[in-house]
C-alpha cells in the first residue's frame, strides 16, 4: 500500500509574502521600507526583529542579527560574520551580541540599499541567496534575508501568526505545502510549475502545467538530447572537433553572446555541450545544431519531429537556443520556442532515462573550455544550496520570464530516482531561485514520506505516453518490480 502523505498546513504559509511593516506603504518602487516584526520562538524567547520591505510593502526581509539573538539558546542557534558585501553563517554556533539587536530602527529614513547576490557562505560553503546588507548607526553591518530562505538554511518551521508577528518552531523541520501556497495566491506571479518523479512518471504537484508558455533557454535540453542521439548513432563523438561558422561567430559577438567563438576555429562537441548547458551559451547551441543537422533550420525541424515522437503535444521549436526568433518579412513576426510544463516533464524524463550522463555536465558548478582557455560557470543557483541537485537548465527572455528546470537525486533504499521541478515564467532570477528552491525541498520531503503518492487533492495518475527507450524501459520495469516487493 502506498503511504498517504499529509502535511500540516499553517493558516498562512511561511513563504507567502510576510506582513510585517509598520510604516505607511507607498505605491512606488525603488525604495526600502524599514519596519519591525514581533517574533516568538517555541522555547519562550521573544523580541523585536527589524525588517526591510524591498521595493514594495510586504516584500519583507528579516534582520539576521536580531533573529540570531532570539535563537541564541536554541538548537538552531547560529553565529554571523558580516561585512559590506559578505556574510558567513555558522549553524550550531553561539551568537556573539553587538548590543544593537532586537531594537527598533534608530533612523526612520528609508535606506537606499540594493538587493544583491552578496557573497554568502553557510558553514564555509558558498550558497546563492539574495540579501540586503546594511551598515547600522553603530558602524556594524547587518544582513536582511527572506524568512523562507532562512528557514530552509536552518531547517526550521516559520509561520505568520498575525499581522506583524512570526513564530519560529525550532523543533519542527522546514516543510512546504504547494497546495496551500496556490490557495494563498503564491503562484499568481508564475506561469506554471510541476513537481514529479521522472523515474516513475508520478506527479507530486502541478499548476497550469498543461498550458503552453515560452521556455527560453530551457530549449537547450532538446538541443542536447538530439546531440546525444547523434553521438549514440555514430554521427558525432564527444571529442570530435567541429569548425565554428560565421553565423556562430556573429551570434557570439551579439548582445546574446556568452562564449567567444571565432569563425574558422575548432572546438569539441563535449565543450559545446558544456557551454550550452552551464553558462547557457546560445552560440554553442547553434554550433551543435549546425554540427548535427547542417543548419539551424534543419535542426529546428528535427526538434519538432522529436517532440512529436515523444508526445509533446504543445511543443513548438523555432531554433536551438530559445532566443526570440524573427521571421524575415516586411513586418517581421517575433516568435519563441514554447511548450507546457507537462511536455517539459516528458522531455526531461526521457533525457534522464536514456542519457543520464547529462547530469555529469549539469551538476558541475564550473568548468574550463580547454580549446578556448575560457572558464564558464553554471547558471543554476540551486547547485550551491542543495546537495541533491544534479541540474538541469535555466532560461530567461522578456516574454518567457525566468525559467528553471531542476533535477534532484533521491534514493528509496533500492534505487536512485530523478526528481524534477519545473518552474516557468517567474518575474526575475530571484523569484525563480526561491520558487524552485521551495519546490525542490517539497519534492524531497514528498519522496522521503513515501514515493509514489501525490499531495492530497492532486492528480495521482502519472503522465501518460511517457517516451520509452529499450534500455530505459527495461530499467523502469526492474525498478518498479523492486518497489513492489515487500520489505525484507
Amino acid at each position: 500500500m502506498k503511504k498517504t502523505i499529509r502535511f500540516r498546513t499553517c493558516s498562512i504559509v511561511l513563504s507567502v509574502i510576510l506582513i510585517c511593516s509598520v510604516l505607511p506603504i507607498r505605491a512606488d518602487a525603488s525604495f526600502e521600507i524599514p519596519g519591525v516584526c514581533q517574533v516568538q520562538t517555541d522555547i519562550g524567547s521573544a523580541g523585536t526583529v527589524k525588517t526591510l520591505d524591498y521595493e514594495y510593502g510586504g516584500n519583507t526581509y528579516l534582520s539576521l542579527r536580531d533573529t540570531a539573538m532570539l535563537l541564541k539558546d536554541t538548537e538552531k542557534s547560529f553565529s554571523l560574520e558580516i561585512t559590506g558585501s559578505t556574510v558567513s553563517l555558522y549553524t550550531g554556533n553561539d551568537y556573539t551580541p553587538l548590543d544593537v539587536e532586537n531594537a527598533p530602527w534608530e533612523d526612520s529614513k528609508n535606506p537606499n540599499i540594493a538587493l544583491r547576490r552578496n557573497e554568502f557562505k553557510v558553514n564555509g560553503e558558498t550558497v546563492y541567496y539574495y540579501t540586503l546588507i546594511v551598515q547600522m548607526p553603530s558602524g556594524d553591518y547587518d544582513c536582511f534575508m527572506m524568512a523562507a530562505d532562512l528557514a530552509m538554511i536552518l531547517d526550521v518551521d516559520i509561520a505568520v501568526s498575525g499581522a506583524g508577528s512570526l513564530q519560529i518552531h525550532t523543533q519542527e523541520p522546514f516543510h512546504i505545502s504547494p497546495a496551500s501556497l496556490e490557495e494563498a495566491g503564491y503562484f499568481y506571479g508564475v506561469n506554471s510549475v510541476l513537481v514529479g518523479d521522472a523515474t516513475t512518471g508520478e506527479i507530486y504537484y502541478r499548476y497550469q502545467s498543461d498550458v503552453s508558455f515560452p521556455i527560453a533557454s530551457t530549449s537547450k535540453l532538446m538541443t542536447c538530447l538530439l546531440t546525444m542521439e547523434a553521438i549514440s548513432a555514430g554521427q558525432l563523438s564527444l571529442d570530435e572537433q567541429v569548425t565554428i561558422s560565421d553565423a556562430v561567430q556573429s551570434l557570439a559577438e551579439s548582445g546574446d553572446g556568452v562564449v567567444p567563438l571565432k569563425a574558422g576555429e575548432q572546438i569539441s562537441v563535449e565543450e559545446l555541450l558544456v557551454g550550452a548547458l552551464l553558462p547557457s551559451s546560445n552560440e554553442c547551441a547553434l554550433c551543435l545544431a549546425e554540427s548535427v543537422a547542417g543548419s539551424e533550420e534543419a535542426f529546428a525541424q528535427m526538434m519538432n519531429q522529436k517532440a512529436q515522437e515523444l508526445g509533446l503535444s504543445q511543443a513548438i521549436f523555432f531554433n536551438s537556443n530559445g532566443l526570440p526568433f524573427y521571421r524575415e518579412d516586411f513586418i517581421p513576426a517575433k516568435r519563441q520556442n514554447s511548450m507546457s510544463a507537462e511536455d517539459m516533464f516528458r522531455l526531461v524524463s526521457y533525457l534522464l532515462k536514456v542519457y543520464p550522463q547529462i547530469k555529469d555536465i549539469t551538476s558541475m558548478e564550473e568548468a574550463t573550455l580547454e580549446s578556448l582557455d575560457f572558464e564558464v560557470k553554471n547558471t543554476n543557483p540551486l547547485l550551491r544550496n542543495l546537495p541533491q541537485v544534479t541540474g538541469l537548465k535555466t532560461g530567461t527572455t522578456n516574454r518567457a520570464g525566468a525559467c528553471l528546470v531542476t533535477s534532484l537525486t533521491a534514493d528509496d533504499g533500492t534505487a536512485e530516482h530523478d526528481l524534477v521541478v519545473i518552474v516557468f515564467g517567474t518575474e526575475d532570477s530571484i523569484e525563480r531561485g526561491r520558487v524552485s528552491g521551495l519546490l525542490a525541498r517539497y519534492a524531497l520531503q514528498t519522496f522521503a514520506a513515501g514515493t509514489g503518492e501525490t499531495e492530497s487533492g492532486a492528480d495521482d495518475q502519472p503522465l501518460e505516453n511517457l517516451p520509452t527507450h529499450a534500455e530505459a524501459a527495461v530499467d523502469q520495469v526492474i525498478r518498479t518490480a523492486r518497489k513492489s516487493q515487500p520489505a525484507g
